[in-house]
């Protein structure tokens, strides 16, 4: 079966290619993080990843659920790529960015990079949608405007 992807899905994205991070985080990889081979399990970098987008929006004075009280606006993930390069271990000390491919109406296009912090070492690199949509009847809304004000800055 071959599915062809839209032109605005989360697409498999080459570092050097990216534009620069917006945003920026650490995360310590604990016990809790690792599989039985003492390496983070791969399903634990989707929430690092959300940890970093989360912290991005609360730094530009979104935070989801007054977003949420306000508007009936909620963030989801669309789509996402991701690329595992390399494996993170436990006590490691990574970065997790957040950078901005493209901003629209209803929908953002980042991409997102862990690195290993001491090195630079990129372990992750994934591109991803999100999408906002209506709390109660799951269509898709605008992102409220102030917001995507603060995204993409008039130049």
């Amino acid at each position: 079966m071959n599915i062809a992807a839209s032109p605005r899905s989360a697409q498999p994205v080459r570092l050097e290619q990216l534009p620069d991070a917006v945003f920026e985080m650490q995360v310590r990889v604990y016990y809790e993080d690792t599989d039985a081979g003492g390496i983070v399990y791969h399903a634990n970098y989707l929430r690092f990843l959300e940890r970093a987008r989360t912290d991005w929006l609360r730094a530009l004075g979104a935070v989801h659920s007054r977003i949420a009280a306000a508007s009936g606006a909620v963030f989801v993930v669309r789509d996402l790529t991701i690329d595992f390069r390399a494996p993170a271990r436990l006590d490691d000390l990574l970065s997790v960015d957040v950078r901005v491919l493209e901003a629209r109406r209803a929908t953002l296009l980042l991409a997102q990079v862990a690195r290993r912090h001491e090195t630079g070492e990129p372990l992750v690199v994934s591109s991803l949608r999100v999408a906002a949509l209506d709390q109660a009847s799951g269509r898709p809304v605008g992102i409220p405007r102030w917001l995507l004000e603060r995204i993409t800055p008039a130049r």
